[in-house]
């Protein structure tokens, strides 16, 4: 059976960036499963957009050797549109991918399981592998949110935003968006574009748009003592939430209040410049039902909307427990608060060896976590860990050597 010291599941943008830094760690055995940049293939439109500054989009390494502008001059581009398309980030994850000495394997790990104190991981090629430690970046794709209402219809009815590459088939159909993010928002555009009649329900009053705050607020004179390089978050709190160590030691009160401030739903206000959309403040389904080829959805107001489609921009709920690759044995032993992964310093859970990376990651350091911007914190991080367990274990073996028989 093959061994390794460290196995990294998946090969996104978390991914990547723990390869980066965790390659540069002299005799450690580091192997990398999934196909790069995959979900962002897959699951994201080409002409959506990254919410992340350009200053913040860029995967991490440890020379600084892979960034957005290392990447731009080794193209010989000119620029980059800002805010970046999702399609040149994929290639650009492409690209770093092309530069790390640990190459992605394209098998895909099934099954997690304890192994006699370490970490069996089962490919889908029938394989195995077992690894001192794991580090699971596995993304957010088990973690789509679909109200109980929707969950039973068919997906020729409703689909999450995550489940759209393409809107064409949308044409002459009616369809019901549900979200003020920029997920919905962006597809409910895109169908727009392609001749569908779209309506887009929010809770909220209005949309919050990205590009309408306060400028005094961000002249360069101004804005470093304000916001974090992230720009995630109201001023001030965007500093605390650039900080994912100094976001961990706040009283939890503070970082239940903060964190969802930071990271409530928004939109780039000149993505929507030329898209004529019917959005309807204060208004959420409360029940919705098959009504022959289409969807019937009541709303709170008493009225109901019967469509063609409707497309949840419902954004996201972490719970490790939906990595389809989590046998009950792990998850048996890692804590958790409200489906997330209780983390140390080190971003390990309570099963040692075992790290989540990314998005799960924000209980515990903050919505930094949640955006490409927190690879900045995560790969770091893992060295420390990696190296501080080693010159430990390096510590104990000399002790024993050197211990009277």
């Amino acid at each position: 059976m093959d061994t390794c010291d460290v196995a990294i599941v998946g090969a996104g943008p978390y991914g990547l960036a723990a390869a980066s830094h965790l390659q540069h760690v002299k005799g450690l055995d580091v192997r990398l499963f999934g196909r790069p940049m995959t979900f962002w293939e897959r699951h994201m439109p080409e002409a959506m957009f990254l919410r992340s500054p350009w200053v913040a989009s860029s995967i991490a390494d440890p020379n600084r050797r892979f960034s957005l502008d290392v990447y731009r001059t080794a193209y010989g581009l000119d620029a980059l549109d800002y805010p970046v398309p999702v399609r040149d980030f994929i290639r650009y994850g492409r690209w770093v991918h092309e530069h790390l000495t640990v190459a992605a394997e394209p098998s895909q790990v099934t099954r997690l399981d304890l192994d006699r104190g370490r970490y069996r991981l089962l490919l889908d090629t029938g394989d195995a592998v077992v690894a001192r430690r794991v580090i699971v970046a596995g993304g957010i794709q088990p973690f789509a949110y679909r109200p109980d209402m929707f969950r039973d219809l068919p997906a020729a009815l409703v689909t999450h935003t995550s489940e759209q590459r393409e809107f064409t088939r949308f044409k002459d159909k009616n369809v019901l968006v549900i979200g003020a993010g920029q997920s919905a928002l962006e597809a409910a555009g895109f169908m727009r574009a392609a001749g569908a009649d779209v309506e887009v329900l929010i809770r909220n009053p209005t949309v919050h748009w990205l590009g309408k705050k306060r400028q005094w607020l961000h002249a360069p004179q101004i804005r470093w003592m304000l916001y974090g390089r992230g720009d995630i978050g109201p001023a001030g709190v965007s500093l605390i939430v650039q900080y994912p160590n100094l976001f961990r030691r706040l009283p939890r009160r503070l970082q239940d209040w903060w964190g969802p401030r930071a990271v409530r739903p928004a939109v780039f206000d000149n993505l929507m410049a030329s898209t004529d959309l019917r959005i309807r403040g204060e208004r959420f389904p409360v029940r919705a039902e098959v009504a022959g080829e289409r969807v019937r959805v009541h709303l709170n107001d008493g009225t109901d909307r019967p469509v063609d489609h409707v497309v949840l921009g419902t954004g996201y709920r972490i719970d490790v427990a939906r990595y389809p690759f989590m046998s009950p044995s792990i998850l048996d032993r890692v804590r958790r608060v409200n489906g997330y992964p209780l983390l140390d310093a080190g971003l390990e859970t309570t099963s040692p060896g075992l790290h989540v990376i990314g998005a799960p990651a924000a209980w515990s350091f903050g919505p930094l976590m949640r955006f490409v911007a927190g690879t900045e914190f995560a790969g770091p991080a893992l060295v420390r860990r990696v190296r501080r367990d080693a010159k430990r274990a390096s510590v104990a073996t000399g002790a024993l050597e050197t211990s009277p028989a």
